[in-house]
């Protein structure tokens, strides 16, 4: 049983969406172990996400307003709940990725967050610490839903081979990464091209960097150092951005090379390979 405690809605988007579910299983009678049976899940962890403790997920969002007979409340709440579980600094580039019309990326080391699994995303946020883990990989895969809505972004993703050669979360992990990229790339709207080694020094080595149109028409430039990222809609930044962009396209390996790449390295890198003993490894 979780210890009871006022909360103040107003503090956080999990506050505010605790007391509510808080409001409205009291409304419809019922006690927190009587909505977990309900929605699949124990009293306690209602307990938790009430208090502010646990992060609820869009699955469990769904299953309350199904049972409470909210309207979609919660499913609507859920998405500002998870975006604020970003890093505070990233919350104002996710909002405009969200409404972007157009994307444009280049990748130096990782997969790019909107095609990573979330075992690749779960390995990447937990280099460093395991605080909160879950749901920073939730709300990682949340802002993978703009891909699934009517109207995707189009979305253009340069990325090093060297993102294909890090092992990150083992083999298994990475060879589901690879293949899930693959499986994106089938989509008329996401195109991938890879950076060979084979071309040598490039427009990217600065680093990594992000360009979005919006479908207002402004158009906006992405960097990130090691402590925060850059946003700025500064004109001569976004003819810099693309132009590197431009340059990097024409130097990487066509779509279609890419994914021919994509499926050797998975194979050769990270597939099923024969032991000294003859037995078959993962």
């Amino acid at each position: 049983m979780v210890s009871s405690r006022e909360l103040d809605p107003s503090a956080s988007p999990p506050d505010y969406y605790g007391a509510e579910l808080r409001r409205f299983r009291e409304d419809a009678g019922l006690k927190q172990a009587e909505l977990g049976s309900s929605v699949f899940c124990t009293g306690s962890l209602v307990g938790m996400i009430e208090k502010a403790r646990r992060v609820p997920t869009r699955d469990f969002s769904e299953r309350v307003d199904a049972v409470l007979n909210t309207g979609g409340f919660f499913s609507r709440l859920v998405g500002l709940v998870l975006r604020s579980q970003l890093p505070a600094w990233f919350q104002a580039y996710a909002e405009m990725e969200a409404r972007a019309g157009y994307i444009s990326t280049f990748q130096a080391q990782l997969i790019y967050g909107l095609l990573q699994t979330p075992a690749y995303a779960r390995a990447v946020l937990g280099s460093r610490s395991d605080d909160d883990l879950d749901a920073k990989v939730a709300a990682r895969m949340d802002r993978q839903r703009i891909l699934e809505r009517e109207g995707p972004p189009l979305m253009w993703v340069v990325m090093s081979e060297a993102a294909l050669h890090q092992e990150i979360g083992g083999r298994e992990v990475m060879r589901e990464q690879l293949a899930h990229l693959l499986e994106q790339q089938r989509r008329e709207w996401v195109q991938v091209q890879i950076l060979s080694f084979e071309a040598g020094a490039h427009a990217g080595l600065p680093g990594s960097f992000n360009l979005l149109r919006l479908d207002d028409g402004h158009d906006l430039v992405y960097t990130e150092d090691f402590v925060q990222g850059h946003m700025t809609a500064n004109p001569q930044a976004f003819r810099e951005g693309s132009l590197r962009y431009d340059l990097l396209q024409a130097a990487a390996l066509s779509v279609e090379d890419s994914a021919a790449r994509i499926a050797r390295v998975m194979e050769e890198r990270y597939g099923h390979h024969p032991a000294h003993d003859g037995h078959v490894v993962a």
